[in-house]
Parts: C-alpha cells; structure tokens; sequence
C-alpha cells in the first residue's frame, strides 16, 4: 500500500512540541507518519503518541511505518474535531502537546480516484473520509446557484465566483457534473482568457472551496482549538500548520483570543470579568519553511505554523 506524502516544516514543528520523553503527544493529522515518526522517535517506554486520521488508507500505512517504535501508540480513526471525545473514550484527562497539519496529503492528491485534484481526471469526490456522505459532486450538483458563489468566493476567495457558479447551474442542467474534467472545462469556460493566463490554475481556488465545504475543514477549527487547549498540561503545547489564509487567519485569532486574559470593554477601567490567559502564543510571527524546504518540495510554499503554549 503506497501512501507518499512530503512531511511539511518537520524539523520546526517536532521542535515546538518540546516533547518529554514520558509524555502523551498526539498528532491529529496522522497522513503518511511523517511527523510522528520524530515524535515516537524522542517518546520513551513510558510515553503515549495517539495518531489520528479520518483516512482508513492513512491509518493502515502509519501502522504499519511506526511499529518499528517501542514507544505505547494508539491509532485512531476520526476527525481531529473530536478530540475531546477521543480522550475520554481512552480515559485520558490531559495531553502534553498536539499538532494538527491542515493539508491535503500529497497521495490525496496524487491519487487520481480521490477526486481532489483539478489535474486529474477522476470522479468528483473531495472526502478525507470516505465514509461520510457528502461529496464534490453532490455540491455541484444540489447547492443552488447563490450557495455555489458564496463558497468558491469565501473558501476559495475566487474573484471570479459568481461567474463560476452561474456556468456550474448551467452545465448542469443539461447534464449532472460527475467527474473532476468536466469540472475543470466549466471553470475554464467561466473565467475570462486574460485571467487565465495570470496566476495559478484557474481551478485552483474552487477545487480548494469545495473541498473545504465536503470536509468541513473550517466549521471545525475554533472549537477544536479551544477543546485541545483544555486538555493540555501546564507547559504543553499546541502546533497548527495551515496552507491558506482562511485557516492561518482562525488559528491566529483564537491563539490571540485565548492568550487574552481580560475580555472586558477597553472603555472599562478596571478588568471587571476576572478572566484569565489560557494560551500563551510562542509564535507572534508564523514559521514559514525555508527556501531549501520549497525548492525540494514546492507544496509547502504556502505553509504556516503557529505554536502556542499551555499557561
């Protein structure tokens, strides 16, 4: 079973995890085991890494590549949004660190028959995990025209989205989309020959809002972050790696937000609500992977990873 995928900001990303050789680390974003191969690699006997993934392929082939390690490993297969519920199925009341890796793997990617890439042609499918329900080709098919634009513009942060979704209404009335090709074809038709030639594919940002819009991949992020910072110990950290600015900008604001201690109106002059900083962000900036890191793996040129800590 091949699951090829380039580990993005690994050196950075295990480094912030400050990790203790006996303590519970656990990746929500297991992919090919690139990161939790250096976490097992540091945890000792009395360590506890949990792997999870919503990607049965994923989980199989992380098996699989982290036996090896002696360290105590559970493997679980569920979205990293669950976390709270997780812990308490395993009777695990904190966490010394998590890190999450928001990016569609590249075997994801590269796996024509999953349907998440626009240079493939495959049938329109966009789930991380293929036992939920909802696909790319219901949304293109069943979202009416104003839903349509509201995603390609938000997730996708498409200038051209209400033209695309229009076309999208179109086609569809003389037949149902059902591959990734005729996708394509439809947005190329929609986005003017000038636009075309500028930029990146002219797919990309709607291929990009319906995959978020399958998976969720937003709804999610803010609870998920607030439920793993209440697990975690004093001093345990928390790692994010998003690809665009749509998560960089939500893992920002609720590290900023949790790191604030009092939520008071500024006009008040005292703090009058008591409240008290539950994060503490160690990066004001996000890491950004170097130069070398892009050269040898261009997927990772919009990569950002922000870290905060435990107080």
């Amino acid at each position: 079973m091949d699951f090829q995928h380039v580990t993005v900001l690994l050196k950075e990303t295990v480094e912030h995890l400050n990790i203790k050789p006996e303590g519970i680390y656990v990746d929500g974003t297991l992919g090919g085991a690139g990161h939790a191969s250096k976490v097992c690699e540091k945890l000792g006997p009395n360590g506890l890494f949990i792997g999870i993934d919503q990607d049965p392929t994923a989980l199989a082939v992380s098996r699989k590549r982290l036996s090896a390690y002696t360290v105590p490993k559970i493997f679980v297969h569920n979205n990293f949004s669950e976390i709270e519920d997780i812990l308490e199925d395993l009777k695990i009341s904190e966490i010394d660190g998590m890190m999450m890796d928001l990016g569609v793997s590249s075997h994801q990617l590269d796996e024509a028959s999953r349907g998440f890439s626009y240079m493939q042609d495959a049938p329109l499918d966009m789930r991380m995990n293929p036992n939920k329900s909802l696909t790319g080709e219901d949304i293109v098919n069943d979202y009416d025209e104003e839903s349509l634009t509201r995603i390609i513009r938000d997730y996708g942060e498409e200038k051209w989205a209400k033209r695309i979704a229009h076309f999208i209404v179109e086609a569809r009335k003389r037949k149902s989309i059902k591959t990734t090709g005729e996708l394509v074809e439809i947005i190329k038709s929609a986005v003017p020959a000038a636009a075309r030639r500028e930029g990146p594919h002219p797919a990309k940002r709607t291929f990009q809002a319906i995959r978020i819009e399958v998976n969720q991949e937003l709804e999610i992020l803010e609870k998920t972050v607030r439920d793993i910072t209440k697990a975690l110990n004093k001093g345990g950290r928390i790692c994010v790696i998003t690809f665009h600015s749509l998560e960089d900008r939500i893992i920002k604001n609720i590290f900023k937000d949790l790191s604030t201690a009092c939520k008071c109106p500024p006009q008040y002059p005292v703090c009058m609500c008591g409240g008290k900083a539950q994060l503490k962000v160690i990066t004001r900036k996000p890491i950004l992977p170097s130069d070398d890191e892009v050269e040898c793996n261009p997927r990772s040129r919009s990569a950002k990873l922000r870290v905060a800590e435990k107080v």
